[in-house]
């Protein structure tokens, strides 16, 4: 059989994406974020504008949710806002993900205005493909935490109840824990869901695997799925693998410093701190456990975390980093009282871990 000839219909209505859009940027976006990049694109190639509320209205979402997802696709380089000098939103343009990677900044852009709205909303401007100029012409926009926990409002709330797949994993949610939700607890489901850009399988996965070891306070879930956040989990066999790794560190510092049984909320976010923010070895941290110990036997997590968060200062990278820290403390000790000799409850600054002012100060609050 010989080779076919293939045409299209000139008349056939479509929308092209970028391949790159889809192999690279798809994945982790949820789909509130699909959705309304794919509407732009196909507004782009009509030749069409829209608004924030005119998005608002066709999907069913709230313009804090139309908001949020036109905010994550330019901090992705998928998109960037325009602003008037009064901060109102007047114009999206799509980028040429051809001509970039995911950390590069683009040259070439195709624009589409949105009507905002705003007592004097921007005039309608016709979709045009065209060279821009570089990004620093474009208005700075703050930098938020991608991992604050937004004020969700109850219209927030309610919109993401009347969605198909709430109720169903409202309903899985409720027979992990065993009692209704309150708001807010759906209100934490949402922040997963919208900000931590978690699948419902993965928000299943993460209230189970509290619940499994005896968690049911939302405070305590919304630690373990921003350590997920922040390490890159985004299915539950990525959650599973970390799980182990993770779970045998915690309980390794929490025996270390004399705890059995699963670490609160709190003493987990301390726990994150030490392994992720400080990004200290096992041997680090059971030092600073051991010294903590031989201390005091109250308020153990906040006096490691004195010690701990002095050692990140002083730079330590390494278990033999701790002497030098010793070694210079030493020296300024004996410059300022050369009678006085070193001991092993010394050997890490006394100023900065002094347990009678730590206390003081916990139980002054």
């Amino acid at each position: 059989m010989g080779k076919l000839t293939i045409s299209k219909n000139k008349g056939m209505d479509a929308t092209i994406i970028s391949n790159t859009f889809i192999d690279e940027y798809m994945e982790d976006a949820n789909d509130a974020q699909i959705k309304i990049y794919l509407y732009l694109s196909r507004m782009l190639g009509a030749g069409l504008s829209t608004s924030v509320s005119e998005i608002s209205d066709k999907f069913n979402y709230t313009e804090k949710d139309v908001m949020r997802s036109l905010k994550y696709w330019e901090k992705a380089h998928v998109m960037t806002l325009e602003y008037d000098e009064s901060k109102n939103l007047t114009g999206i343009r799509l980028e040429n993900l051809l001509s970039q990677t995911r950390n590069s900044t683009p040259s070439v852009l195709n624009e589409t205005s949105m009507e905002t709205e705003s007592p004097k909303p921007a005039p309608v401007v016709s979709i045009v493909t065209r060279q821009v100029e570089s990004r620093e012409t474009v208005p700075e926009v703050p930098e938020e935490d991608p991992f604050a926990k937004p004020s969700y409002s109850a219209d927030d709330l309610r919109s993401f109840k009347d969605r198909e797949n709430t109720r169903q994993l409202f309903f899985i949610a409720e027979s992990y824990i065993g009692k209704p939700l309150t708001p807010g607890d759906m209100k934490s489901i949402l922040y997963f869901s919208d900000c931590l850009h978690f699948s419902d399988d993965l928000i299943d996965y993460l209230i189970q695997y509290c619940v499994d070891r005896g968690k049911k306070d939302f405070k305590y879930i919304e630690a373990v799925a921003i350590s997920w956040a922040k390490s890159g989990v985004t299915t539950p066999k990525q959650a599973e693998k970390f799980a182990t790794k993770y779970d045998k560190s915690v309980y390794t510092i929490m025996k270390d410093l004399g705890r059995n049984g699963s670490p609160t909320g709190k003493e987990l976010e301390y726990i994150n701190r030490w392994l992720k923010e400080y990004a200290f070895s096992q041997d680090i941290i059971a030092e600073a456990c051991e010294r903590t110990v031989l201390a005091t036997n109250s308020h153990r997590f906040e006096y490691a975390e004195g010690i701990l968060s002095n050692w990140k200062k002083e730079n330590v990278k390494k278990k033999s980093d701790i002497q030098k820290v010793d070694d210079l403390y030493q020296k300024h000790r004996q410059a300022k009282s050369p009678a006085s000799g070193p001991n092993r409850f010394n050997q890490f600054v006394q100023r900065d871990y002094n347990f009678d002012e730590l206390e003081a100060k916990l139980l002054s609050k």
